[in-house]
């Protein structure tokens, strides 16, 4: 490998970094090919301390209940109360930032107790510039919304409530 194409890896690298942090993406990997033996796989990746959905779901929780159980009790609790457990839990399909409304200013797609058919948008998620429509997989009630506007989200992490 020369060194030209060296720095152009170096760079190519920084960019893919610079990429992660802009769109708080925790992974990305690539392959590029050069020829047809000849090729780079790069995966960066990093670890995010605090991840802002938990939060939501801790300001969620009513707190007189929480102090209330004993000690031993509280672990159960928690995990019934996580919504990605809910039956009526709709998740996120990819890593992504999600949208409430199809574009600033605009109204939002759902509200808490709306009815929803089966199809219909929730909200976007968007992954590497592209608007996903997230569909409701069944008809029903929105009971919770669990991501702000603008807000990162995971692959599998809860998004909205439906029952």
């Amino acid at each position: 490998m020369t060194n030209k194409s060296h720095d152009a890896d170096v760079a190519f690298i920084k960019a893919l970094a610079e990429l992660l942090r802009e769109n708080d993406l925790t992974e990305l990997q690539v392959k590029r090919d050069y020829a047809e033996d000849d090729s780079l796989n790069v995966r960066v990746s990093r670890q995010i301390m605090a991840a802002p959905a938990p939060v939501q779901y801790a300001a969620a929780a009513p707190a007189p209940a929480a102090s209330a159980a004993p000690a031993a009790a509280a672990p159960a609790a928690a995990v019934s109360d996580d919504p990605a457990n809910h039956p009526g839990a709709v998740t996120s399909p990819m890593v992504g930032t999600a949208y409430l409304a199809p574009e600033p200013g605009a109204a939002v797609f759902i509200k808490v107790g709306q009815q929803v058919s089966e199809g219909e948008t929730l909200l976007i998620v968007e992954a590497m510039k592209t608007m996903n429509h997230i569909p409701s997989p069944k008809s029903g009630t929105v009971k919770r919304i669990l991501v702000e506007d603008g807000a990162a989200v995971e692959y599998g992490s809860p998004l909205v409530i439906l029952e």
